[in-house]
């Protein structure tokens, strides 16, 4: 069955070695997948989940208890006053950006303490393509300060707060397109200690894309205000077909919904289109699958680090969010690992991968993602910008078994080329 996937032997002697090497890494992730299971099951049974809330809500969609259900189980998990969980919120982007609209207005000030946002953000924010909707477009003031040995630098971040006021301070907790490490619960929970020692009012906002289950913990639970992000990762599962989530407290959720939806009407419309089980059905296999994924990472990052490529993070590492960087040094090669992963992808693993140009992104981009959930970046992918130091981006996986075997496919392809 393997010679007919095209995986070497030698690979297959290698991941033995590697997973006996990694077997109390794994059993980390699953305690942290069991406590994160007894979460979201607790939240279940305090809502009373019954099937007629999986039912369609059509039109203007008002009094859906289903839906309300739904965002009470998010509030539940992330610790948080409220929530907005709606199939319209169409990805990540959309929710950042309804989230920043929402809460800053004409004048005010957002400050990145994570330093340069990835490039989708930047169109939001106005750094790229010069779009007319942007938050500078509208008067609004961005500023940022770089992180120090990726970690927050907390000097600059409180003189800068004394200095004048800071309506929003915003954190991207994954890497995003950057050779940066990704944050941890600990560096988010230091810096909100800090910020509030000088701000008591500012609002932390923390971009939780690729990080949701991660850890234990989630930023709300150690100071941040409000958090943002997508079905199409984590919480989603490979479950929900579209869709995102604000977390918060409630005066901030609201200020978002009325964005989302129109002023004074907040979360009260919004039709369910019938999405109301795949959502639940996400968030009830989130544990696991995340765990799932971040096994796969671990598993592909320790071969990775054995055949000589210089990857991050190690297999070893604490794993802050479930991306795993490969520098690859060339176009050439960037492109053809990347081929090399959709070889291993369960939809349209036959097609050949050409770099393009993608939305919302200033150079072209190669992505590998033979997704059930068309994007859906917790399912198996690969991607990375056709630009020095040409990094790949790889993420994801619904089963430990599939993630295995897509790694282990890509790295046959690439040892025979």
């Amino acid at each position: 069955m393997f010679k007919e996937l095209n995986i070497s032997n030698d690979l297959l002697q290698l991941t033995t070695q590697a997973e006996q090497e990694l077997q109390e890494v794994y059993k980390h992730y699953d305690d942290i997948c069991l406590y994160n299971s007894a979460k979201v099951l607790n939240a279940l049974h305090e809502v009373k989940l019954n099937a007629s809330d999986f039912c369609e809500n059509t039109g203007y969609g008002y009094f859906d208890m289903g839906r309300d259900k739904l965002e009470k189980v998010y509030s539940l998990v992330f610790k948080a006053e409220d929530a907005l969980v709606r199939p319209q919120i169409m990805s990540g982007t959309h929710a950042l950006s309804i989230t920043f609209f929402g809460l800053l207005k004409y004048g005010d000030t957002m400050l990145s303490i994570s330093g340069e946002p990835y490039d989708s953000l930047k169109s939001i924010i106005g750094l790229s393509l010069n779009s007319n909707n942007s938050l500078i477009a509208h008067g609004i003031k961005y500023e940022q300060i770089d992180l120090v040995d990726n970690d927050f630098d907390i000097d600059k971040i409180v003189s800068r707060l004394q200095q004048s006021k800071v309506k929003l301070v915003e954190i991207q907790r994954s890497r995003g397109y950057s050779n940066r490490l990704s944050l941890s619960i600990d560096k988010i929970e230091r810096v909100c200690k800090k910020i509030r020692e000088v701000d008591k009012d500012v609002i932390i906002m923390v971009d939780n894309c690729y990080g949701d289950f991660v850890e234990k913990k989630e930023p709300i639970e150690v100071g941040a205000d409000i958090l943002v992000g997508s079905l199409m990762k984590n919480l989603g599962a490979g479950q929900a077909k579209t869709g995102g989530y604000v977390v918060g407290k409630a005066q901030y959720v609201h200020d978002v919904a009325e964005r989302f939806s129109a002023p004074c009407v907040a979360k009260d419309i919004g039709a369910n289109l019938n999405q109301l089980l795949s959502f639940y059905k996400g968030i009830y296999h989130a544990p696991s699958v995340v765990c799932a994924s971040l096994k796969s990472m671990t598993l592909a990052s320790c071969l990775l680090e054995k055949l000589g490529y210089d990857v991050s993070p190690k297999c070893m590492d604490v794993r802050t969010d479930i991306v795993q960087t490969i520098k690859l040094h060339s176009a050439e090669e960037l492109i053809e690992f990347c081929r090399g992963i959709q070889k291993g992808v369960a939809v349209e693993n036959y097609v050949t991968l050409m770099p393009s140009e993608m939305p919302g992104y200033p150079h072209q981009e190669i992505m590998a993602s033979g997704s059930f959930i068309e994007g859906s970046t917790i399912e198996l992918s690969c991607d990375g910008p056709i630009t020095p130091p040409y990094t790949a981006y790889m993420q994801g996986s619904l089963t430990y078994e599939y993630g295995k075997l897509g790694v282990l496919i890509a790295l046959s392809h690439l040892q025979r080329l």
